[in-house]
């Protein structure tokens, strides 16, 4: 289980970066926003305590137990891997510049290329429509493709994101998992 950051730890993760969880021809690959302090402190994705990232990929059946964010590598077990639009830690997504986004989206269809996963998941539609440019994307699978992969948004799984609960969120994940 990972330990809980100190306070000076939490304090020193503003524009720390976290490795991706990546490897070539994954199922999937997960991309985050960008790390939060605590995930930046801890050097693990989704690793706040009150993510919903690990319970959603369980309860969707894309992992058969809840995984600790310690245990992130076990991932590429499962075809499953983890990036981030935008590598810098921040305290809240909307720290993060059009810019960044936007040059994020390019970075993440390299590695999509690079990479060759089935499926990109892109976990938050906000972040989707500023990073590709495309303002009316709605959550579920894309017509479009990025790098050759198929591209799926899914909802935001921080805690912060009232309009689902965990429920609904591991349904979100589950109509991808399906799909596969």
């Amino acid at each position: 289980m990972a330990e809980r950051p100190t306070k000076a730890e939490l304090a020193a993760a503003p524009g720390r970066t976290i490795p991706d969880v990546i490897g070539p021809g994954l199922r999937v690959l997960f991309c985050g926003i960008n790390p939060g302090l605590y995930s930046g402190a801890t050097g693990l994705h989704f690793a706040r305590p009150g993510n919903r990232f690990w319970p959603a990929l369980h309860r969707s059946g894309f992992t058969p137990r809840l995984l600790d964010p310690a245990e992130q590598w076990e991932l590429l077990d499962y075809g499953l891997g983890i990036t981030n639009l935008v590598g810098r830690a921040t305290a809240r997504a909307d720290e993060l510049t059009e810019t960044e986004l936007r040059a994020g989206g390019e970075a993440l269809v390299g590695k999509v290329t690079r990479y060759q996963p089935s499926w990109l998941a892109v976990v938050g539609v906000t972040a989707y429509r500023t990073a590709f440019g495309r303002p009316r994307a709605r959550i579920g699978r894309q017509e479009e493709q990025v790098g050759g992969a198929g591209l799926w948004i899914l909802p935001n799984p921080s805690g912060l994101n009232a309009h689902y609960t965990a429920i609904t969120l591991a349904e979100e994940f589950r109509a991808l998992r399906t799909a596969l």
